[in-house]
């Protein structure tokens, strides 16, 4: 061991009893440990909230999509479905959206009406999602997001039809009757869904043929094409495949859209706001540096003694100035790595047990979910010891050795 290192371990673990610095020491070492615990129970917390929100949005929106890039509609019949299926695509479910005016009674709301077949449930899990009623696609039937729901004053059995309106395409509804603007459309609620609030408050699924006989569509007329892979497929690769069958095969072009691409404002805010909390737990790391700060120039007070000895013996200014700064990077490595395990244990303990609990509101589980990565642990590790070094690097070079 070098003398360095060795002077280093010394100071820290001092025993004697004029010790109030190693006092103050091992009290910058606990603050920086629970600021490092901290980090990694704050993003564990953070992952295990967004993959339960990314599992609520999978249950509605398929891995794939086929959309026009141009326009609102495409043909079916202009598909080539052999050669999908061999790009690693297991099944097919057409959808038709458009923008509706429902009425039920005095009340009434602007949706989005998605009309869908009896396959769209197996891509995507929407059946299994209901909290009211039943997931029924006959023609007659609407399944209405939990907040339109309740806007439009909805019961289940419903003794009454909710009135669809549609606008009726190249009409302006300037002069013209309710009759002459929309096409109609009635439907009971058969069933309502509580996923994620941005789906909750938007969306209407029925049966397709419903909303393509209230849009004057053709039976192969839809707006998009949902897509099932193959058990193991990566969807990655399966989207190139797609697109590129795609390119050229049909008379308008199409593009390919996975998860990400369907909800591109939700996956945008997720990564900034992640961001955001490594920014601001990076400023509590740095607030606990001070104390490292303070308990190391303390340190140097206290030792002017032992450095003249130390330099009477000959011992350079660099060798005591690297033995200091030894001390600092042992401290900031103890606090870091007892941070790390800490903050695992407790985030075991909550996946395990489900200590601290989400109250008695209606959520989607019961207890903070947490979902630890190995990736979290590193960089949470590397971010602390960069700025515990570079405190500890700036101290000593100020210090008067």
């Amino acid at each position: 061991m070098k003398i360095e290192t060795l002077i280093a371990v010394r100071y820290l673990f001092s025993r004697k009893q004029r010790s109030v610095v190693n006092v103050i020491s091992w009290i910058s070492l606990i603050g920086l440990m629970v600021s490092t615990m901290a980090m990694i129970v704050v993003l564990s917390v953070y992952n295990g909230i967004g993959d339960i929100t990314k599992s609520l949005f999978n249950t509605f929106d398929p891995e794939l999509v086929i959309e026009p890039a141009e326009g609102r509609t495409f043909h079916t019949s202009e598909i080539d479905f052999q050669t999908l299926r061999a790009s690693g695509v297991e099944r097919f479910s057409p959808i038709v959206t458009e923008t509706a005016w429902i009425t039920y009674g005095q009340n009434q709301a602007i949706v989005k009406l998605r009309g869908v077949d009896t396959s769209y449930a197996t891509l995507t899990g929407l059946d299994t999602l209901l909290t009211l009623g039943e997931y029924r696609l006959d023609g007659n039937s609407l399944i209405v997001g939990g907040q339109i729901f309740h806007e439009l004053g909805m019961r289940i059995p419903a003794t009454m039809p909710a009135a669809v309106h549609i606008p009726k395409r190249g009409t302006t509804s300037m002069g013209l009757t309710l009759d002459q603007a929309f096409n109609i459309g009635y439907a009971y609620p058969a069933g309502n869904f509580f996923i994620q609030q941005d789906l909750d408050r938007q969306y209407v699924v029925t049966d397709m043929a419903f909303v393509q006989r209230l849009m004057n569509y053709a039976p192969d007329e839809i707006s998009s094409l949902a897509l099932k892979l193959e058990a193991g497929a990566d969807v990655q690769k399966v989207k190139r495949s797609v697109s590129q069958s795609l390119v050229g095969s049909t008379t308008q072009p199409l593009i390919v859209k996975d998860r990400y691409d369907q909800q591109p404002l939700y996956y945008k805010i997720y990564s900034t706001e992640r961001l955001g909390i490594y920014l601001i737990l990076s400023l509590i790391v740095l607030i606990s540096t001070l104390s490292l700060v303070a308990s190391l120039s303390l340190l140097i007070i206290n030792k002017r003694d032992d450095i003249f000895i130390l330099r009477s013996m000959g011992m350079e200014r660099r060798d005591l100035r690297r033995a200091f700064f030894a001390e600092g990077l042992l401290i900031c490595a103890l606090a870091t790595v007892a941070g790390l395990v800490f903050g695992f244990i407790l985030c075991f303990l909550q996946q395990q047990f489900g200590i601290v609990r989400m109250g008695d509101g209606n959520f989607v589980v019961s207890a903070f979910p947490v979902a630890m990565r190995a990736v979290d642990f590193l960089l949470t590790f590397l971010l602390v010891m960069a700025i515990s070094t570079l405190s500890v690097a700036l101290t000593v070079r100020r210090a008067r050795i």
